[in-house]
């Protein structure tokens, strides 16, 4: 569950000078969906409408312009409070500087890595703070006002246990906390009924200690609201109104007093949760960004958040990157933090260090300087209309605010710093500047302009005094323009800077993209590709993808790079311009998919990208141009999957003579676990293992071929109805090279048959030569095939790819050949890549090889398919027959319809298709297993499993009628699943009882919305697949025991 809110309003103090960019932040985190499944309507960044407001006036200012807005969007004509009513409003407040991030703490990023995002995305405090509030604080609030500070790291557990039953006035969210840690801040006073008597603000020990529950701790403020003050029971009007200050403030808190008081104030403290304010501590900045945080958050911290580095070994446990990319050497010792930098070794960044903004021009500068316990930044400063980048270095244990009496400068006292640099007190601080006021925040220590030289990470460096210092160091930074820190403040461009972090964080995901393509990582780009589209950089993305995929070392990694440019162009459409599945046939790629299909994927890529920029203008136009896209990335599977081709071995046998049949039956296949992890791409990238069965389908092998030589040069394709003595259906005659152009398109007529014929080169296409000069010169004529099956169009038992493989096999045989099985195998998947299916191993591997096996591939290429027989206890074939059954639902599909979601899917990589993935592949050795011992519960188990891998795999494979249908057979079965890709087709059932065909068939019969089902028998075969050459017979048997080789 998530709040829906109807606006989120961020301000910021006025003069702040970023209030443009703060729209815009929060503009790309609802495209991100960073603001719950139903974003506001409403998003603004609100300026103060003067300086110094307090948390209260800031809050009363944004209540009034939401109200505006929201009146504007009711279509009313002057602003009125009933717009709030129902409204859910959220209002945040970005507080005041803060000096370790020149975008204040709302901004300031966190080591932090969300890996289901639906964008990637840097992690700030303020997306924290939008998670907590959206996601778990709020929920099952009704509506009202919630007002939250961004000052500090909140921690809330997932169920924060708020009851909002009938809850009406206000209530405070509090943490629990220790007494020592409220003496610098607030707590709230309650009475037995929860009701705020007071609020205590740097109390005493006896006034906290009065706070405090059984367990010890008292219940922290998070925002010290005055406003709120005015609702405590234990205030009396004239105490909240004289603490006002001036007759003005006064006369506001009469008036608040008024409006407010009889609201009952409630407090709601939440067990497990915790605050960390962010003060103007380095120490306890650089702590909060290098401790993990408690188990309540919903933050999972890294050591290297969004960054590239070279050598991570580098980087010590308990230090943190963020943001960066780190070139070469780069060394990090534990305690110290690298934020926004672009670096390049060797260097070493001793403990207790903060560096931020930093560029690589920086680089040099630090080469040789070894830093600890310092701060060093590099900000963006905007002098009137003059941008100029200004480094600050203080030290990690400086107070800002201390006299310089008593505070130290780089971690020593000032004294000591001037006598080893050569600086004066004057070189700082002005004559007239008063000594209480001479403190860290007022000395003009960082230079900004320099009348005759370049300024650069150097002139601050040389504070140091790790040596002797140069007389013309010395003297360059006094002829320099410096300003005090307080004084840059003022300078800071947040617009500059937020700019400046974005283009890193671009550059970065660039360094990923190669980095993840390249090294074969199971990370999913597709995030990056969403915020890249979202933030306009999705140019340098599709310029990176184009490099990796131009340059790659295999096919393999190039598919997988086009097929990332597909989603950046399908993001770029924005959920417009039609499906992404569709025709890619269109003539002006026709060109690059040529240089793609000769083996040039340099020129290829290049191409595919001079005529991408044509199809860039619209929705519908990048829609088509990702088809293409993936047209693309399919050919270059299909060269990856033919390098299969050198396990296909074939010898020469005695040619059979001219008009004599060769036959070949099959079984049809039961995958029992691990579809899908035998798919290309899935197959040769992650790695497969399927446990297949061959089994009879009512006593019989339902699939076959058979071939024989005739006198005329010609190819007679014939298509007969379910067995070799069956009606002809189809029949197509061949006698040009031409007739075979369409091999390519599995609607086609005869498509299989052609594509056979130029797979087993019986035929050479394209050709100079023509068809019938081939076939006379080599064969002395043509050839007839005929095939069948009994199995349904769809049934999910393998038959195209086992017709293939009986084609095949009668192919060779009759052309004076023979194959193994294993380059069978090989050969129908480099058919099925050439006729465009793009199909799996799996379904040759359980109809060619005979009985219960497993099959594997490993995550490489050349892809090998290696194939074990599973031995079973004796007699459990049997009692598997016992209990086998299989159900024809009455629903056809097309495996390919679900295939191209797959692969799109997978080379998204997205986590819960890698997970499955995994988990594919394990469930298949932990089914090998259970048929190993012959248990019948365990295979149940397995198969139940399979299933809802299945459907995670594919979403969508189980139409309605079928769902019924499994769970009226539930209680009978110890497993069920839909064979092949799901979708419809057969249904097999592992009952519980054996032989249950006509229970199974009563049960269903009763049972409403099924449609036309129908049960039939399976028994394994353990015989397998013949081949066999027949004579002129054609009334040869598809059963069993006519099978036998000649």
């Amino acid at each position: 569950m998530a709040a829906e809110w109807s606006a989120v309003l961020l301000t910021c103090r006025r003069g702040h000078g970023g209030v443009s960019a703060l729209q815009r932040e929060l503009e790309v985190r609802r495209l991100r969906g960073g603001l719950g499944p139903r974003p506001p309507a409403l998003l603004l960044a609100v300026e103060d409408p003067w300086a110094r407001l307090g948390s209260g006036g800031a809050t009363l200012n944004a209540l009034l312009v939401a109200a505006e807005h929201l009146s504007a969007r009711a279509g009313c004509t002057v602003v009125t409070a009933d717009v709030l009513r129902d409204a859910r409003i959220l209002i945040l407040h970005m507080g005041r500087d803060f000096s370790f991030d020149d975008c204040g703490r709302a901004f300031t990023c966190l080591p932090a890595e969300e890996p289901g995002a639906p964008a990637e995305a840097l992690v700030c405090n303020l997306d924290s703070l939008l998670g907590t509030m959206t996601h778990r604080l709020c929920v099952g609030s009704p509506p009202g006002v919630w007002v939250c500070s961004t000052d500090m790291l909140l921690t809330v557990p997932s169920a924060p246990g708020i009851d909002w039953d009938g809850f009406q006035g206000v209530r405070v969210i509090a943490v629990p906390g220790s007494p020592a840690y409220a003496r610098n801040h607030g707590v709230y006073l309650t009475n037995e009924q929860g009701l705020v008597h007071d609020i205590i603000y740097k109390g005493t020990e006896a006034q906290i200690q009065q706070c405090a529950g059984p367990d010890g701790t008292v219940p922290l403020l998070s925002l010290f609201f005055d406003i709120v003050l005015c609702m405590a029971g234990g205030m009396t009007e004239e105490g909240f109104v004289k603490g006002g200050g001036d007759a003005s403030v006064r006369s506001a808190r009469s008036v608040l007093w008024t409006a407010l008081h009889g609201f009952p104030l409630s407090m709601a403290c939440i067990p497990n949760a915790s605050y960390d304010y962010m003060t103007s501590s380095a120490s306890d900045h650089i702590r909060s960004l290098t401790l993990l945080p408690s188990s309540a958050s919903h933050l999972h911290f890294c050591k290297t958040a969004h960054s590239h580095v070279d050598q991570p070994s580098l980087l010590e446990d308990g230090s943190s990157v963020t943001n960066c990319v780190l070139e070469g050497a780069v060394q990090l010792a534990a305690g110290s933090v690298i934020q926004h930098c672009h670096l390049q070794g060797p260097l070493v960044i001793g403990p207790g260090c903060l560096l931020s903004g930093l560029d690589v021009g920086s680089s040099a500068a630090l080469r040789g300087c070894p830093l600890r316990d310092v701060v060093l930044q590099g900000h963006h400063v905007r002098l009137r209309d003059l941008p100029c980048r200004v480094f600050t270095l203080t030290g990690r244990l400086d107070d800002w605010q201390s006299p310089v009496e008593k505070a130290t400068y780089l971690n020593v006292p000032w004294a000591e710093f001037f006598q080893r640099t050569g600086v004066r007190e004057g070189d700082l601080w002005d004559a007239e500047t008063l000594r209480r006021s001479r403190c860290l925040l007022s000395a003009r220590l960082f230079p900004v302009l320099h009348a005759r030289e370049a300024l650069g990470l150097e002139d601050v460096l040389w504070l140091l005094g790790l040596a002797t210092v140069p007389s013309e160091q010395l003297v360059r930074w006094r002829t320099a323009w410096r300003m005090s820190w307080q004084e840059l403040l003022l300078c800071l461009d947040m617009e500059a800077e937020l700019g400046a972090r974005q283009a890193l964080f671009f550059l970065q995901g660039q360094h990923k993209v190669r980095r993840v393509l390249l090294g074969r990582q199971d990370s999913s780009l597709l995030p990056l590709a969403r915020s890249a589209v979202h933030e306009g950089y999705h140019k340098a993305m599709l310029d990176t993808l184009d490099e990796v995929a131009s340059t790659a070392s295999d096919a393999g990694i190039a598919a997988r790079a086009l097929a990332c440019i597909a989603e950046v162009l399908g993001c770029m459409a924005r959920g417009e311009g039609g499906l992404r599945s569709g025709p890619a046939a269109n003539r002006e790629w026709a060109s690059a998919f040529g240089r793609l299909e000769s083996g040039d994927i340099a020129g290829g890529v290049q191409e595919l990208a001079a005529e991408r920029q044509k199809w860039m203008s619209r929705p519908a136009l990048l829609v088509r141009a990702a088809r293409h896209y993936e047209g693309a990335e399919q050919i270059l599977v299909r060269q990856a999957v033919m390098s299969s081709c050198q396990f296909i071995t074939v010898e020469q046998v005695e040619l059979p003579p001219l008009g004599h049949w060769v036959q070949a039956v099959c079984p049809a296949r039961l995958d029992l676990s691990g579809g899908w992890s035998d798919t290309p791409p899935i197959t040769y990238e992650h790695g497969g293992a399927v446990v297949d069965v061959a089994v009879l389908v009512d006593g019989c092998r339902p699939v076959g071929a058979r071939v024989r030589r005739i006198a005329q040069p010609e190819l007679r394709l014939v298509s007969l109805s379910g067995t070799p003595q069956g009606e002809v259906v189809a029949e197509l005659v061949c006698r040009e090279l031409e007739h075979l152009q369409d091999y390519c398109q599995p609607h086609a007529p005869g498509a299989l048959l052609k594509a056979a014929f130029i797979c087993t080169q019986i035929v050479q296409f394209p050709s100079q030569r023509p068809l019938r000069a081939q076939l006379m010169e080599n064969f002395g004529g043509g050839f007839e095939v005929h095939t069948w099956s009994k199995l349904p169009h769809g049934s999910g038992l393998g038959t195209s790819s086992i017709l293939a493989g009986a084609v095949m096999a009668s192919l060779y045989r009759a052309a004076g050949k023979a194959a193994s099985t294993e380059s069978l195998i090989h050969a129908v998947l480099h058919l099925e890549q050439r006729l465009t299916t793009g199909g799996g191993w799996q379904d040759q591997v359980g109809g060619l090889i005979p009985g219960i096996k497993i099959g594997r591939s490993k995550a490489q290429l050349p892809l090998r398919v290696e194939v074990e027989q599973i031995s079973v206890p004796d007699g459990f074939t049997q009692t598997l027959n016992d209990h086998l059954l299989l159900v024809y639902t009455g629903k056809t599909r097309l495996a390919r319809n679900l295939l191209q979601d797959v692969v799109r899917n997978w080379y998204a990589r997205l986590p819960s298709i890698v997970q499955n993935a995994d988990a594919l592949v394990s469930n298949a050795e932990e089914c090998a297993q259970a048929l190993r011992q012959g248990d019948l519960m365990l295979l149940g188990k397995c198969l139940e499993c399979y299933w809802q891998q299945k459907k995670c795999m594919a979403p969508g494979c189980e139409p309605l009628a079928v769902g019924r249908m499994m769970d009226a057979l539930r209680p009978h079965a110890h497993g069920q699943c839909l064979a092949g890709a799901g979708g419809g087709g057969f249904l097999y059932i592992l009952t519980k009882a054996p032989w249950q065909k006509e229970a199974l068939h009563q049960i269903l019969a009763n049972t409403e919305g099924l449609g036309n089902f129908s049960i039939h028998s399976i028994e394994v075969d353990t015989g397998g697949f013949s081949v066999e050459v027949v004579g002129c017979d054609t009334k040869d048997s598809a059963h069993p025991g006519g099978d036998r080789a000649v």
